[in-house]
């Protein structure tokens, strides 16, 4: 489904990304992990259309840099680290914002726009908040709001950028089981980028390690998040457990 071959991408005179080649099949999540700076929101932002790039990126067989940007919403919908959301707005109207891509240019939304929409709603436990203003809420009503919106896009490919860092532990989790429902119900592609590596080790079924700007470790969960790899490259002592066959990663105090 996703397909980048010798991905380069500089910001200035520096590589945010260099030479990255990899596939993402259809159907699959992949998580991408790594310290600051180590290329996964710039990784994103290329598959979505966002920055230049050299090289080559093909969503669905289609290249990335040909497709009209209505066309390629259709196929990827993006969940930034900071959307932008105008304050005036209501919980219900930037949700339908999502199905923009589906309505013609003089359209109005119909009612199969506002089913969409309305379900999500209910998914991400909004539906109570849907006729009150951006401005009024917190910092995870906000989150779930975005991804309700990218999810009202009904697009194949799912890009998310650290789409939990501002949800409680709880949260975490049920957007995340909510995204892994979705995903098997309509056979959506993941990519996202996790700071939290247990998390990622739980949801993704495959994991890339970037460190300055190149993948350095690829493979199933248990293959990356290993002591070895990940003092290595997060500059950091950590300890790699398991607890109900489940992956827990535990940094350790140097002192």
């Amino acid at each position: 489904m996703i397909a980048l071959e010798a991905v380069t991408v500089r910001y200035g005179s520096s590589p945010a990304l260099s030479s990255l080649s990899e596939e993402v099949e259809p159907g699959e999540w992949v998580g991408l992990i790594g310290p600051n700076g180590a290329g996964k929101t710039t990784l994103l932002s290329a598959v979505a259309g966002l920055v230049p790039h050299d090289g080559e990126i093909r969503v669905d067989g289609a290249s990335v840099s040909s497709l009209p940007p209505r066309h390629l919403a259709r196929l990827v919908a993006y969940v930034p680290q900071q959307p932008v959301l105008p304050p005036d707005m209501t919980v219900g109207q930037y949700v339908l914002l999502g199905r923009t891509p589906h309505i013609g240019y003089f359209g109005f939304e119909s009612a199969e726009d506002r089913r969409v929409c309305g379900g999500l709603l209910d998914s991400l436990d909004l539906a109570a908040m849907a006729d009150r203003r951006l401005a009024t809420l917190s910092g995870g009503e906000m989150q779930r709001l975005v991804l309700a919106r990218a999810l009202a896009q009904q697009a194949p490919v799912l890009l998310l950028d650290e789409p939990t860092s501002a949800l409680d532990l709880g949260r975490r989790v049920e957007a995340l089981e909510l995204v892994d429902l979705l995903r098997r119900q309509r056979d959506l592609t993941v990519l996202s980028a996790l700071h939290d590596l247990t998390l990622a080790g739980q949801f993704a079924d495959r994991l890339i390690l970037l460190a300055e700007g190149r993948a350095v470790a690829t493979g199933k969960p248990d293959e990356v998040l290993t002591e070895a790899i990940l003092t290595g490259h997060f500059g950091t002592h950590v300890r790699v457990l398991r607890a109900d066959g489940d992956l827990v990663v535990v940094p350790q105090r140097t002192r």
